[in-house]
């Protein structure tokens, strides 16, 4: 028996939500007094498996209520098969196999792929979670991390330096549907860093330092939004807080202690053998029946379920509008309760909290305004391109378009610029009226136009714009389109689609009239579709 157990100490890391500046779980990490257990666990697969379980039992004795990350070597997992040692822990300390995730740290050299992906999908189909560690700093083979399917990609801060690389994997983690991690993180700086490159969680000594008794405090610093949002709203992943989860079984009696307990908690699920959601208790509903005359006596004893209300759930791949929607069509009473976010089983995976997603939507409005042109109300070319970078990510083939009007500088010194300004206002509005479905349309300032649409929108859009008759104070003018044409591996981002679509508008200029000219990217030429010398360029 090796003497391990008898000099090894746990300490609690907060993962900190950079949404909610909330703690979303607590890692534990394995701290030897003496001699060097880890590199024995790495070697043994088998005492590996224990250290897993003795974590969950230390934090069981700490009493924390928060989700756990325990971290396994990806060989331990490949080897065992399975961590019955730490299912049996999970058992044992009264948790629910979907509050635990395993992080499944590298090497992964050496390690059998069949093996190792049989392990997680063992683990997965009981209900643990699945956080490939140590990404950017370890050996994890791309694809062998989009095979791994993990609900969390935790990237070393080192990685902050490059914020391409952060940016790449958070486009990888949108498509495998994942979050992004950063750990390490020890500076201000890197905290801004790793928001403004998407990531969605964090933790590091600029939180909270790994600690013998688990903590919910944390320093979370004054943040800036990161990567945009897309159209369709913000994912309530970004807003998820870990729930609170009691068998149905459970008396009210077990759930006054639990709330009496945390008061950070407002809230208790109550959940069947498999973790589904059967009955929502709202804290200050709960207490405010048990305290009333009589009622510790009518129901301390009895199910708590009598006292709950049906649980409101989302999906969690939904939005935050998704959720508002949920809200919107129930009672009035219950705006303040938690919606329950569960997993493609029905499994509940956490909660999130009306507060959080207005306060985020609020703050995404107030950026989006003040992004907005002044004169046309547009959005600028930031929120374009930003979903140029998105349409990349998902494979999309798009069309990039620059549209201006033709010597404007002659419009403002012979019509005035009271003229000049009201021509773009209308143009403006007809390009906005006439943007349809997923087109999406910016005023990048002065007189020049972005637009992002699907190929087969074009001709709609450049009728419009081309075919009418535009004056500003009796002063006829035309206008220039210039368009590129992206497949999917044509360009890595919405730099190299604006590269590709400068020369085009400068040919577009070189013609006479209302003109059109079209490119695709990564070809030679293009295609002269409007303009006096409508022929074949190139």
């Amino acid at each position: 028996m090796h003497s391990w157990s008898d000099t090894l100490r746990f300490a609690f890391q907060p993962v900190v939500n950079l949404t909610t500046g909330g703690v979303a779980a607590l890692e534990i990490l394995a701290r030897p007094e003496a001699g060097d257990v880890l590199a024995e666990a790495r070697r043994d697969p088998e005492l590996d498996g224990r250290l897993a379980a003795s974590a969950i039992r230390a934090a069981a004795r700490r009493e924390t209520l928060l989700p756990l990350h325990v971290n396994v070597f990806a060989a331990t997992l490949a080897d065992l098969g399975g961590l019955a040692a730490l299912r049996d822990a999970v058992r044992e300390a009264g948790r629910l196999p979907w509050e635990v995730t395993v992080d499944v740290v590298p090497p992964y050299t050496h390690v059998p792929r069949p093996a190792l992906l049989e392990a997680v999908a063992v683990l997965r189909g009981e209900g643990f979670g699945i956080c490939a560690d140590g990404v950017g700093d370890g050996d994890v083979p791309l694809r062998l991390l989009v095979d791994l399917g993990p609900d969390l990609v935790k990237l070393d801060a080192s990685l902050l330096a490059r914020p391409a690389a952060v940016r790449a994997m958070r486009t990888l983690c949108d498509q495998v549907g994942a979050l992004l991690s950063v750990e390490g993180v020890e500076t201000e700086t890197q905290c801004a860093a790793a928001v403004a490159a998407g990531a969605q969680l964090a933790q590091g000594e600029l939180f909270a330092p790994p600690a013998r008794l688990p903590t919910a405090e944390v320093y979370v610093p004054p943040l800036s939004p990161g990567v945009s949002a897309p159209a369709s709203g913000p994912s309530v992943r970004q807003f998820l807080r870990p729930a609170a989860l009691l068998p149905v079984t459970a008396s009210a009696g077990e759930v006054r202690a639990l709330l009496t307990g945390a008061p950070e908690v407002s809230g208790v699920l109550l959940v069947d053998g498999s973790g589904r959601p059967v009955r929502s208790v709202h804290r200050s509903r709960f207490l405010l029946s048990l305290s009333a005359r009589y009622g510790h006596a009518l129901y301390a004893d009895r199910p708590a379920a009598r006292l709950g209300d049906p649980p409101r759930t989302v999906g969690v791949d939904a939005t935050a509008w998704e959720v508002l929607d949920v809200v919107a069509v129930g009672d009035r009473d219950r705006t303040s309760d938690d919606v329950a976010v569960v997993d493609r089983r029905g499994r509940c995976v956490g909660v999130v909290r009306l507060a959080d997603l207005l306060r985020a939507l609020a703050e995404s409005r107030v950026e989006e305004a003040a992004g907005l042109n002044p004169l046309t109300r547009l959005p600028g070319s930031d929120a374009v391109t930003g979903e140029v970078d998105r349409w990349i990510a998902d494979g999309r083939v798009f069309a990039l378009s620059w549209l201006d009007v033709d010597h404007f500088k002659k419009v403002n010194d012979g019509a005035g610029f009271a003229a000049g300004d009201e021509l773009i206002r209308s143009v403006g509005r007809v390009l906005q009226h006439t943007a349809t479905g997923a087109t999406r349309v910016g005023h990048i300032g002065g007189d020049d136009f972005l637009f992002l649409a699907e190929p087969e929108g074009l001709d709609p859009l450049a009728e419009a714009m081309l075919d009418t008759p535009w004056s500003a104070d009796g002063l006829a003018v035309t206008l220039s389109l210039a368009t590129v044409v992206c497949v999917p591996g044509s360009v890595t981002d919405h730099r190299q689609a604006a590269a590709c679509l400068a020369p085009l508008k400068k040919a577009a200029k070189a013609l006479g009239g209302a003109s059109w000219v079209l490119g695709r990217a990564g070809a030679p030429g293009h295609e002269v579709r409007r303009g006096t010398d409508a022929v074949a360029a190139g």
